[in-house]
């Protein structure tokens, strides 16, 4: 049971695991779900740092699952060291609540709901920062999903849809009253998308009015962020998103600093060439011949920093073999 004191809430689950969900020191450290970039290589990447850490699945689509398609990204975790949670998105309750059920027979530590994605095919659908504009329906999905799993459920959510409307404290007054036993907050606005600043002061104001434990998101891009989020936010972790593309060593960072611990810096140059031929053979490995094409916004994301870097990207994104991609690391690593 969550036991929602001062000290420490740990929601046990039927599984031998246990997800600490909220806990005053240290606080949280979690992995985004980022669609098209958090796969089951890169959350092996993100392991390397932060081995124990609680990562998520790509966006999982309830409908596409109902119709059989993408199921390996649930199905696949019963292999997977570590825990993972899946993030569900849809507008269907009876959809998302039997996509629950797979994700829990499947190994899932946790079932997050997205109801904050501005991508507009996604929210047009009614799915994602749609439905904080449809409270009612929003408060039956975390309902209905609630009941379907005996796995935590969890919402990830925006402050409101526009700046106009938005009413951040009463959405997730609702989300919490309907069974969410999380709230994972950024701090923008759908209309914002990404572009201004994160308002974490907006995200400390609901934190303080809710039972359930408050995960700040937005702008976390550093160890430092993440110690001035928390300090405004007293939000019991952070979320790391964009600024972990090309970085999979980010939740290990914060992770320490946040366990008062050094910051263990990010990797040299060389380093970061050396995971990018991993990530890459990874790929080849998991994907075939796709692979490549995945693997070429991860190799632009991560090949930054050093002399050379920008004619490096350049070339690896007109590489037209996975053996002259690997060439071209190999031989940027030989000129460091």
């Amino acid at each position: 049971m969550l036991n929602n004191s001062n000290n420490s809430a740990t929601l046990k689950i039927s599984s031998t695991k246990s997800i600490k969900l909220f806990k005053k020191e240290p606080p949280l450290v979690l992995q985004s779900p980022l669609s098209g970039v958090s796969d089951r290589c890169f959350r092996q990447l993100v392991r390397r740092w932060a081995p124990d850490a609680l990562l998520f699945t790509e966006m999982v689509n309830a409908t596409s699952l109902e119709l059989g398609f993408g199921r390996y990204k649930v199905e696949e975790l019963a292999d997977e060291i570590g825990p993972v949670a899946v993030q569900l998105f849809d507008h269907r309750p009876t959809a998302l609540a039997e996509a629950a059920r797979r994700a829990e027979a499947s190994g899932a530590v946790l079932i997050d709901i997205n109801m904050g994605c501005p991508v507009r095919k996604i929210a047009r659908k009614g799915g994602g920062s749609a439905l904080i504009r449809s409270p009612d329906l929003a408060a039956k999905i975390v309902e209905s999903v609630a009941n379907a799993v005996k796995l935590p459920v969890t919402v990830k959510t925006r402050l409101g849809w526009c700046n106009s409307s938005a009413n951040p404290l009463g959405f997730a007054l609702m989300l919490q009253e309907a069974g969410a036993q999380r709230l994972c907050l950024h701090g923008r606005t759908r209309e914002q998308g990404f572009k201004g600043r994160a308002d974490w002061h907006a995200i400390a104001a609901v934190r303080q009015q809710l039972r359930i434990p408050v995960i700040a998101n937005g702008d976390i891009t550093s160890p430092n962020d993440a110690l001035n989020c928390l300090a405004i936010t007293g939000a019991a972790g952070v979320m790391v998103g964009r600024a972990s593309m090309g970085a999979p060593w980010l939740v290990g960072r914060l992770q320490a600093v946040l366990n008062g611990a050094p910051d263990p810096g990010e990797p040299t140059s060389y380093e970061r060439l050396t995971l990018a031929r991993d990530h890459l053979q990874m790929l080849l490995a998991e994907k075939g011949e796709h692979g490549l094409m995945i693997a070429r916004k991860h190799l632009s994301w991560t090949c930054i920093g050093f002399p050379g870097a920008p004619q490096l990207r350049h070339a690896l994104m007109r590489a037209a073999t996975a053996e002259a991609t690997q060439s071209l690391l190999e031989e940027a690593q030989k000129q460091l």
